[in-house]
């Protein structure tokens, strides 16, 4: 008897009105967000320009959708070209279905494109977005849950996913939650991936080889546990081969990249550093131009506080030569009172 299980929604969509709001296309669209969101910051960090990321990623995204649909379409055809099946529903994408592997494959080819016409290397735009698209990974994986699909098998862990749809051979009941796993596991991958950036400073596409790389580790022993139909070579799943052979590639690139090219890129955008540098440049003239300002007008009031002065002294002393002749007139009456009283003086003794 389960005592604790993680429930399954009883549906995948939910309606705004007459909308459909899906629940798998819905994780797929946080996860874009997230991933150009991080992969913008690292870019920042790494000396490009803001916005360089998300005009490539209109590029990757598509492609990315497209190569992870035929993947999955290429892979599981009997979904869909079998007898008693509508191969229209190949293009259902809401319903599900991306392989991993062709949405990385055809997601490159996109970037590449968009990296070309920014004139952007490669290997450093995917450095920059590597835990971006781990990330990103991490949140699409929710998107199986909402669709009761990608599980493992039948367990009665308290962390079992239950099971209720019975629709293309669904059994109910309670299963490893592989898509619970996988999430985790890719958060994972983004930290390991932004910690031995940091600590190694990875450069030339080494950064995104340690992405696939530990990626393609969780996915082996977690595609081991799934339980849905895949083909089988040599008594392993399809993805399980996918998985180890592009691990191998991932580690021999990593080898031989650090023996060819070490160290990190010095420039990842041409032109981002000039551009920089104007902006630099205008902030300084801008604020030259700001002290001059200031100057020119500090030296305007002192020319017109020293008029002022001037001013002042010339009055004062027109006031003091005003004053010295109103003594001297005043003076000059006295004396002449005087002499007409020592006239008058005169006459009377006489």
């Amino acid at each position: 008897m389960e005592l604790a299980f993680i429930p399954s929604p009883s549906s995948g969509v939910l309606y705004l009105g007459p909308v459909p709001l899906r629940g798998y296309a819905f994780c797929i669209i946080i996860g874009v967000f997230v991933a150009v969101w991080l992969g913008n910051k690292r870019w920042i960090a790494r000396g490009g320009r803001a916005g360089t990321v998300a005009d490539i990623a209109v590029w990757a995204v598509p492609f990315g959708l497209i190569g992870g649909r035929l993947y999955h379409v290429i892979t599981d055809y009997q979904l869909y070209f079998s007898e008693g099946r509508d191969w229209v529903d190949a293009f259902k994408i809401w319903e599900g279905g991306l392989g991993i592997w062709g949405a990385i494959a055809f997601g490159a080819v996109g970037a590449w494109i968009g990296a070309r016409r920014r004139g952007v290397p490669m290997p450093a735009y995917a450095d920059a977005v590597a835990p971006g698209i781990a990330l990103a990974q991490a949140i699409g994986r929710w998107g199986n849950w909402f669709n009761q699909e990608l599980y493992g098998k039948a367990t009665d862990l308290p962390w079992a996913v239950e099971i209720t749809s019975s629709a293309d051979g669904r059994v109910p009941g309670t299963y490893h939650p592989t898509f619970l796993y996988e999430s985790l596991w890719c958060i994972g991958v983004a930290l390991l991936v932004i910690w031995a950036d940091r600590r190694f400073e990875l450069g030339h596409g080494r950064a995104f080889a340690l992405y696939v790389a530990s990626y393609c580790a969780g996915r082996f022993w977690i595609e081991y546990m799934r339980v849905d139909d895949a083909h089988h070579i040599l008594g392993l799943r399809l993805n399980n081969w996918t998985a180890l052979l592009v691990f191998l590639l991932a580690v021999v690139y990593i080898v031989l990249s650090a023996r060819k090219r070490p160290g990190r890129e010095a420039v990842v955008e041409p032109g981002a550093e000039r551009a920089d540098g104007d902006a630099a440049a205008d902030d300084a003239t801008v604020d030259a131009g700001a002290a001059d300002a200031a100057d020119a007008e500090d030296s305007r009031k002192a020319q017109d506080a020293a008029k002022d002065s001037d001013a002042s002294a010339g009055a004062g002393e027109r006031g003091a030569a005003a004053g010295d002749a109103g003594e001297g007139t005043e003076r000059d009456a006295k004396k002449d009172v005087r002499d007409v009283k020592d006239g008058a003086d005169s006459a009377k003794k006489a």
